[in-house]
């Protein structure tokens, strides 16, 4: 295979001929819509202003044009809410909800506002209606399963307006303006087949336009399905496709006319095309692009586009207006398709079709990933080895194509795990989901993308009965549920933890769950169980020998002493911190050890000694090159100076900092500062580490 992730020249020159959008009709619904936004609300009548943002309901069965009204009428009241219009899908394809967690933290996305990684529900509603608060903004809410959904993520501003898009009633949500669908006027539903299959056969035989449109009771979705066909059969008559439709009112083919138009179009395509479109149905969240398609069916990059361009031009599938190919498949069809692949295919067949996206999956993460590790020789070769079909150009390529992606690798994610026969590749995906994500965008602002990951691993090594894993999720989890300030829930499950290490024997898991613990308990204030747990950790580090982390420890218990008051127990944890780091030529260290120690000993109110130490620690910065810890080291020199009564020696080492802290701020302004643009890795390290079945 010879076709690119993404084209040569990068994201600028890709591209893909996308659907024409144009809307018809619906003029007196629009019309109602627009007066039902300045229509008195119950709490205007009775003299009370309105406390939630007007909702407007737009109901109707899939197919039935809903989505193109709701975003058709924010187009036309858009310039009243200058402060932009948010959307959020509250259903999958297949009819699942999205959990209202997962919708707020998109909306939260929209607005550029960060959304704590773990954070409950109801605070992410709580969020997002304070965002919004000072706003004028319109939020589209398609395809909401439940008024529990749209009612979370309303604004509680009347100056925001909700457009909510649904089958049927939404009750529960005061005040709501429902505007129900049914099909196109006899004109509009003409007109539209007029611009998907050209005027001349509509005008010749304007009488079979309307039968036509009769036999799809003017649904849009049938009508888009219509004119494809007429479209891919210029010589076909429209009384042709109209007496076909009629003769499909037998047994063996009757149901809606959507169904009734999508199984002539499936009837007419070659084997190899109806096979592709059956397994869009496994497509994760309906998201779709030429390697998705290729994966499943097992056929070529370039030929699995070419097909979803000729589905696009029959209506069988949307394109999505991106840089890079992307498809999307319309909701109204997923459970016709859904339907043949249950009734055409084999279980093990779509297992493996499954299978072979995953693994496709897994390889271009792996790709996305390698390419930011330009240092790596072994990563060069990896990169090397891959089909050129899926290696990126440039790091900023992988990074758009996986900014691009994220939606449906994410769902991929959380299929994989759902499947439950597929665990291993579950693993894998998921291990180079975060890998990637990292490497890319660093752990912090990943962290929302991580929470969720992780919780996947929790599933996936609980239901496994993995130890191991189930601890490396717990870790991770508890990390950035630290990070967010949940420390007692951090505390749990850093607990949970340590006994998923003790039960898969995994020493680095329970020394980390354990020093883990410690500093837990040091945040929630407790410092005697902090240094308890500290000193646990330390005697499994020291039993096997691992003396960085031995050192590190003794700094950590020492800081617990030191917090509680224990200024003596707090010295002889730094002095041993410190033999420790001068035993490993750690040079920065051993420095910043001497520091400590030095503000120890003036604390414990001995300044004379606390002087040498800093003196001794100085040099030490020095020969590190850390000029931030020498400017500190001197600042404490002066207030430990102007303690023992001279001001003059003081005077000196303060303008030494200021000299220091001047001359690097100059240097990174003029160079910029390395260490701001190295992503952050070390709250995934754990994860990485155990849940990867490669590398």
């Amino acid at each position: 295979m010879t076709d690119q992730a993404v084209d040569a020249g990068g994201l600028e020159l890709s591209g893909h001929t996308s659907q024409e959008l144009f809307f018809l009709g619906r003029t007196r619904e629009l019309k109602e819509l627009r007066a039902d936004i300045e229509r008195a609300g119950l709490d205007t009548l009775a003299g009370r202003k309105a406390p939630r943002a007007r909702v407007l309901l737009i109901a109707g069965r899939p197919g039935s044009g809903r989505t193109a009204l709701a975003e058709e009428l924010v187009r036309q009241v858009a310039d009243r809410y200058p402060d932009g219009v948010l959307r959020a899908r509250l259903s999958e394809p297949d009819g699942t909800p999205v959990p209202t967690e997962r919708a707020a933290r998109d909306l939260l996305a929209e607005l550029g506002l960060p959304a704590p990684a773990g954070a409950a529900v109801d605070d992410l509603a709580a969020e997002l209606r304070a965002a919004l608060a000072g706003r004028r903004s319109v939020l589209l809410l398609d395809d909401a399963a439940d008024t529990e959904q749209v009612d979370a993520l309303l604004p509680d501003t009347p100056d925001c307006l909700a457009v909510a898009v649904a089958q049927g009633p939404l009750t529960g949500i005061a005040d709501v303006r429902p505007c129900t669908l049914g099909g196109l006027d006899t004109k509009s539903a003409v007109e539209l087949l007029s611009r998907r299959t050209g005027s001349v056969r509509i005008t010749v035989d304007p009488r079979a336009a309307e039968t036509l449109v009769e036999e799809c009771q003017a649904q849009p979705a049938a009508l888009m399905l219509a004119g494809g066909w007429l479209a891919a059969r210029p010589k076909s008559a429209v009384a042709d496709l109209a007496k076909q439709l009629r003769a499909g009112d037998d047994e063996e083919t009757a149901g809606t006319p959507l169904s009734r138009m999508f199984r002539l179009l499936y009837a007419a395509l070659p084997v190899p095309a109806a096979r592709i479109l059956r397994l869009l149905a496994l497509a994760p969240a309906g998201h779709v692009d030429p390697h998705t398609a290729s994966a499943l069916a097992g056929c070529s990059v370039s030929a699995a586009r070419t097909t979803l361009d000729d589905f696009v031009a029959l209506g069988l599938l949307r394109g999505v207006d991106s840089p890079l190919p992307q498809y999307e498949v319309p909701g109204a069809l997923h459970p016709l398709l859904r339907s043949l692949t249950e009734t055409q295919d084999k279980p093990a067949e779509l297992q493996l079709a499954r299978a072979r996206m995953l693994e496709r999956t897994v390889r271009l993460l792996q790709s996305c990933r390698a390419i930011t590790e330009t240092d790596s020789p072994q990563a060069r070769a990896k990169l090397l080895g891959m089909p050129r079909s899926l290696r990126f150009p440039s790091p900023r390529a992988a990074e758009d194509w996986l900014r691009i992606r994220r939606p449906a690798l994410l769902a991929a994610a959380r299929l994989a795990v759902a499947d439950g026969e597929l665990d291993t590749l579950a693993r894998r995906l998921l291990s180079q989901l975060v890998r990637t994500l990292v490497a890319h965008f660093g752990t912090q602002a990943a962290a929302p993308d991580l929470y969720g990951i992780h919780q996947l691993v929790l599933d996936v090594a609980e239901r496994q009965r993995l130890p191991r894993e189930r601890a490396a999720a717990l870790l991770n989890l508890a990390d950035l549920d630290a990070q967010t300030g949940r420390t007692a829930e951090a505390l749990v499950r850093y607990r949970a933890a340590l006994d998923a290490g003790r039960e898969a024997n995994d020493p680095y898991a329970t020394g980390r769950a354990m020093e883990s613990v410690g500093g837990a308990h040091e945040e929630l204030g407790d410092y005697d169980r902090a240094a308890d747990w500290y000193g646990r950790a330390l005697a499994q580090r020291l039993a096997r020998d691992e003396r960085a982390d031995a050192a590190r420890l003794y700094g950590r218990i020492a800081a617990a002493h030191t917090y509680a008051g224990r200024y003596g127990e707090a010295a002889r944890g730094w002095r041993a911190a410190v033999a420790g780091y001068r035993k490993l030529g750690d040079v920065a260290a051993y420095a910043r050890a001497l520091s400590e120690l030095a503000r120890v000993q003036e604390y414990a109110g001995r300044p004379e000694e606390s002087l040498r130490t800093c003196q001794e620690a100085v040099e030490w910065a020095r020969r590190a090159e850390d000029v931030r810890l020498q400017a500190a080291l001197h600042l404490r020199l002066a207030d430990t100076l102007d303690h023992l009564g001279d001001p003059t020696a003081a005077g000196l080492h303060r303008s030494a900092a200021e000299r220091m802290l001047g001359e690097e701020l100059q240097e990174t302004e003029q160079e910029g500062d390395p260490e701001d643009q190295r992503p952050e890795h070390g709250a995934n390290a754990c994860e990485i580490r155990s849940t990867s079945a490669e590398d």
